[in-house]
């Protein structure tokens, strides 16, 4: 047996979907507002997970720039049939849409938008059809009661192609999502979630010999749940996705958080990994949660995570980085062992698209995130960020002043402004760090080869609890903003999780 310790993908990585292709597994999680959209997963013994590419990375695929805050990219599903991947979601600004590619780690296709409607959406072939759900939200019904309906359609036109059926109400725990489907034995199989994205959430299950109903529910509902589980060390479990491993062993990818401060998590939702067995025909997870560690059939070793080192000799990007919405690329030019910045006019701390701003998600509570740049002028603020959405984010920058450069240091809290530090400072090369742990964020900055400690943050005010319906987590990167015709010229980036997995 493998031991392993969840989350399996660390940092802001929620509802995540999971299909097989021999011996070979694919997952991609909600990416809301950040593009590229929709990061593909590749692994051969669910335990290790490597970044392969994206579904959403050429911004005629969908319009991006419509991406509000927590909006965009909602939910994604992924499945394999007959020599294609396809991928659907929910653009939260438009409707659900489906691509598809024949290889998984890109060139997915523009976006098909579906006829039917709702939020989480999931596809089921079989027998030369696809069948296509999601939580309808109870729109076509009398009294709006909520469901999870079904309608054959046509993946490559998005057409409904057949009657529309509500065929699971789920338990009555409220907030009914996630569907996925699944044909094993003589039974159809619906996963579902319920209980809200928050402390409630669980993963529930209903069985049928129809894939159009009726349902019955498992006499073991919830089937994975950590709403009261007093160590809270795992929190929010649900939105799970089955997936089995050739060999008669079955498995459930899912999302959860790890608290940081006061049970509330600055990560965000992660995703987990957790052993499902059969009982009296139905599927379930031993003990009814998740757990921090547990063992899956396999010799493997799990691997700690590497730090990511950027190689700005090279243009074309590492897989890591996101941008806030459609990223205006003029502004972003890498070469000559540099990434030059052209600043926005639009301020990081309001979190539009188009603002200059290349993150990479935090990868765990302990890491250390490093950037060394240079600039000057008269009109400039670059620097480093850590950034939950807008109004909350902790930065550390060099302001270009027309009375010369300035380190400044800045907490954001919603409504709440603190400038924690502000000191003149030398010109040339300046270095900035950040050091954080499940307590906080630390912030410095070295010039000359002298190192200052500017500010500390506490993780609570960055936690995704803090914020309204937040359903990202952090991400560090560099920014610039000021006038147009300036320039910071980043040197160097290093992102570097904790070695020891904790």
């Amino acid at each position: 047996m493998m031991r392993y310790v969840n989350p399996v993908i660390r940092g802001f990585h929620p509802d995540p979907s999971i299909c097989r292709v021999g011996k070979d597994y694919y997952l991609v999680t909600s990416t809301f507002e950040y593009f590229p959209g929709i990061p593909v997963y590749h692994s051969t013994d669910l335990v290790n997970w490597e970044l392969i590419g994206h579904c959403i990375d050429r911004k005629e695929q969908l319009p991006m720039d419509l991406a509000k805050p927590s909006g965009g990219i909602w939910a994604p599903t992924i499945r394999y049939h007959d020599g294609i991947f396809y991928v659907t979601a929910t653009f939260s600004e438009k409707g659900n849409f489906i691509v598809s590619s024949k290889t998984p780690a890109g060139g997915y296709s523009n976006a098909v938008w579906a006829e039917l409607d709702g939020i989480d959406p999931s596809m089921f072939f079989e027998d030369g059809e696809m069948y296509y759900c999601a939580n309808d939200c109870g729109s076509r019904y009398v009294g709006g009661e909520e469901g999870i309906s079904v309608a054959k359609m046509d993946p490559a036109t998005g057409k409904v192609t057949g009657e529309i059926r509500r065929i699971w109400r789920g338990t009555g725990n409220g907030w009914l999502e996630a569907p996925h489907i699944y044909h094993i034995g003589g039974y159809y199989y619906i996963f579902s979630a319920e209980g809200g994205s928050g402390w409630g959430h669980m993963v529930t299950q209903g069985r049928s010999k129809s894939i159009w109903g009726e349902y019955e529910p498992c006499p073991f509902n919830p089937i994975l749940t950590n709403r009261n589980d007093t160590t809270k060390q795992i929190l929010e479990t649900g939105h799970a996705d089955l997936v089995d491993d050739g060999e008669g062993n079955y498995y459930m990818v899912h999302l959860g958080i790890r608290p940081a401060v006061a049970s509330k998590s600055n990560l965000g939702r992660e995703t987990f990994l957790m052993p499902v067995t059969r009982k009296d025909g139905w599927f379930v997870v031993e003990g009814g949660k998740a757990m921090l560690e547990a063992e899956i059939s396999g010799t493997g070793v799990q691997r700690p995570q590497k730090a990511v080192a950027a190689d700005f000799s090279r243009q074309e990007w590492e897989k890591e980085w996101l941008f806030i919405g459609s990223p205006t690329e003029g502004n972003y030019v890498r070469g000559n062992g540099e990434l030059l910045l052209r600043p926005s006019e639009k301020r990081l701390p309001d979190g539009h698209t188009g603002v200059t701003f290349a993150a990479m998600r935090q990868p765990d509570f302990s890491c250390e995130i490093r950037a060394s740049l240079v600039c000057g002028g008269t009109d400039l603020r670059a620097g480093l960020a850590v950034y939950l959405e807008p109004g909350f984010l902790y930065r550390i920058y060099k302001s270009c002043e027309p009375d010369g450069d300035y380190v400044v240091a800045e907490r954001f809290v919603e409504d709440i402004y603190v400038q924690a530090y502000r000191e003149k400072a030398a010109g040339g090369t300046v270095e900035f760090t950040i050091k954080a742990d499940k307590s906080g964020y630390e912030f410095f900055y070295t010039i000359n080869g002298d190192t200052v400690l500017a500010m500390k943050g506490s993780a609570r005010f960055l936690c995704t609890g803090m914020a309204n319906r937040c359903f990202t987590g952090t991400v560090a990167g560099v920014f610039a903003e000021g006038a147009e015709t300036e320039t910071a010229q980043v040197r160097s980036f290093v992102m570097t999780p904790e070695r020891e997995m904790i």
